[in-house]
């Protein structure tokens, strides 16, 4: 600097915007949108915002710049710096925003409304759909795929990517066998520095497909040439998918939206060259994929469990040593990879002894998607009575599965067990006899009158012959109503779906207050897929959205609960994927869920 110049500054201001990613004036609950602090000539650093009516996701300095003049050497600095707040809407409303303080300067006040998802001619997702739709038909009309107007600094939006940032997705398998397991991953290419990967915006279209989603995803970045190219890479995101049907079944790529910033270059003649980065949003979405289905070949073994993958089966029986009318348990433990959570085994009541009874069991399920496949075990523990003395043999249980590896059905069995009955307390009568006992006291003094009657010959003396025999008439009812009852296993599903589905919704209301809201969107899947499978007595490998609706349509539910049911299951389905969502969201889905199961309580299904 020369010596004896005056250095002065500009005058300093601090301006704030709001601005949505389409343009449009309003916002809808569940938009990202984002506010915009720029600081000219502000010493100051500015905070992270609370912004009404929202929450902020990411703060960060997106670009700044900075220049020097000298006149007369009077030398002049200027200085300037943008910040950007990106939000999620969460609650209906008019707001504003400012003014704020930084470095003693006040800002303006910048005004917004946030209105209910899906109001107006056009919901958002649809003004972004064709906002996409025109710029690539105007990109491709009149400009290389990626060429930018330097001069725009709206966020970019450029569909499948260009050869600087694009995704790619991929399957293990093109052609599979239904219920297989399959890993969808999508890969993020990008020969921008730095990138910040914001999240997907969308959620993904499985349909067709039962998802897991896996936590195996890039902790950092990579680097890979591809096409020529050198890449900094990471794979975002990893599924694994089950397909439901056979045929082609397709896989739409979601949007994810990528932060970064883009440079341009300034030849100063004062300063030689400057480097101004401007920041842009980038949305982008990868490939399609089709996969095609195959069916599992014909015939199917008439003890086929459902499962498809690799599993093993094996029993613990406590002790061998049992009593009467005393419950006793018998746990078989399933082991494996593949659609554990859809194994059936086969109805014990059919192969055990009949002087064994056998309960409906209870399921413990520990599986997760772990590399390729979702593996783990699936518990299943019996409760079972003896009904008569004896030695008896509990048979092995075949669990019966088909692997894709071998395109076979393949079989594991459970070892079986002798077990010895006990007489046990409670089925021995007890011995002791009730004598009656007269008081003399009570006997008549003197001579009996010609009159006198036998009490044998009175109502009163045969009552208590008739009254016993019609108990144990009525006993016996009663007993042999409730084995048929306990036998009618698909029957006591069907009466127990709703006390079922309504635990479920309870759980689910506490997800929801603990603000967990990814095992919130669990508790009501579970909830209405098992609802509508046991109401309906729907398979497991049989439930879709098609299917279902049809059925419920067939029981006798109304089109509007049908289609509110459905619904239902797309918003879960949807918002499980997506970005956070609000408590107001979370609530409503609860309230919807509730109230649509209760319609399809009150309509009494036929079966």
């Amino acid at each position: 600097m020369l010596a004896g110049a005056c250095i002065a500054s500009a005058a300093g201001t601090v301006q704030v915007q709001v601005q949505t990613q389409t343009g449009a004036d309003d916002i809808e609950v569940g938009e990202q949108f984002y506010v915009y602090m720029k600081l000219d000539n502000i010493d100051g650093e500015p905070s992270a915002p609370t912004v009404p009516g929202a929450s902020v996701k990411y703060f960060t300095l997106s670009s700044q710049s900075s220049s020097m003049t000298s006149i007369n050497g009077k030398v002049t600095r200027t200085s300037s710096r943008t910040y950007v707040a990106t939000c999620s809407a969460s609650k209906e409303g008019s707001y504003s925003f400012g003014p704020v303080t930084i470095g003693g300067v006040k800002s303006n006040k910048a005004s917004y409304k946030i209105v209910k998802a899906g109001s107006g001619s056009l919901s958002k997702m649809q003004q972004r759909q064709q906002q996409r739709t025109q710029q690539s038909a105007s990109s491709q009309a009149n400009a290389a795929p990626g060429a930018s107007d330097p001069q725009d600094s709206s966020p970019k939006f450029i569909g499948k990517g260009n050869e600087k940032l694009f995704l790619k997705a991929s399957v293990s398998k093109s052609s599979a066998y239904e219920q297989e397991a399959l890993v969808y991953t999508v890969k993020l290419y990008s020969s921008y520095a730095p990138i910040k990967f914001i999240g997907a915006t969308e959620a993904p279209k499985f349909d067709g497909f039962v998802v897991e989603e896996s936590d195996e995803v890039s902790k950092s970045l990579q680097y890979e040439t591809y096409n020529g190219h050198e890449y900094a890479t990471a794979v975002i995101a990893r599924y694994i998918i089950f397909p439901q049907m056979t045929g082609k079944l397709t896989i739409k790529g979601n949007t994810y939206t990528v932060s970064t910033d883009e440079q341009e270059y300034y030849d100063d003649p004062y300063f030689r060259m400057l480097t101004v980065r401007r920041p842009v949003q980038l949305n982008v979405t990868p490939n399609d994929l089709v996969i095609d289905v195959k069916a599992l070949p014909l015939p199917q073994p008439a003890d086929f469990s459902g499962g498809v993958g690799q599993f093993s089966i094996s029993s613990s029986l406590p002790s061998a040593n049992l009593k009467s009318n005393q419950a006793a348990s018998i746990e078989y433990v399933v082991k494996g990879s593949g659609n554990l959570k859809y194994i059936k085994l086969p109805d014990l009541n059919n192969i055990y002894p009949k002087q064994l009874e056998v309960f409906t069991p209870t399921a413990e399920v520990d599986a997760a998607p772990r590399g390729a496949n979702v593996s783990g075990s699936v518990k299943f523990d019996y409760s079972f009575t003896p009904l008569e003395t004896g030695n008896y043999t509990i048979p092995e249980v075949a669990l019966v599965y088909f692997n894709p590896a071998t395109g076979q059905y393949e079989k594991s069995v459970a070892k079986g067990y002798d077990v010895v009955v006990d007489k046990g307390t409670l089925s021995e009568k007890s011995q002791t006899k009730n004598r009656l006992k007269f008081d003399t006291s009570l006997m008549p003094v003197g001579k009996l009158s010609a009159s006198h009657s036998l009490f044998v010959r009175s109502a009163a003396y045969w009552l208590w012959f008739l009254l016993p025999a019609l108990i144990l008439i009525a006993c016996v009812f009663i007993y042999r109503r409730q084995l048929k009852s306990a036998a009618d296993i698909v029957g006591t599903r069907m009466r127990k779906a709703g006390k079922v589905a309504a635990k479920r919704l309870k759980k689910a209301a506490a997800c929801m207050k603990a603000g967990n809201r990814e095992t919130f969107y669990d508790e009501m899947l579970t909830a209405l897929w098992g609802y509508v499978g046991a109401k309906l007595n729907i398979p497991v490998s049989e439930l879709n959205r098609q299917n279902v609706a049809e059925k419920l349509s067939a029981a006798g539910a109304s089109e509007e609960a049908v289609g509110e049911f459905v619904a239902v299951l797309d918003d879960c389905e949807f918002a499980k994927y997506a970005p956070g969502s609000g408590d107001d969201e979370l609530k409503s889905v609860y309230e919807r869920g509730s109230r649509v199961i209760e319609s399809l309580e009150d309509a009494k299904l036929s079966r």
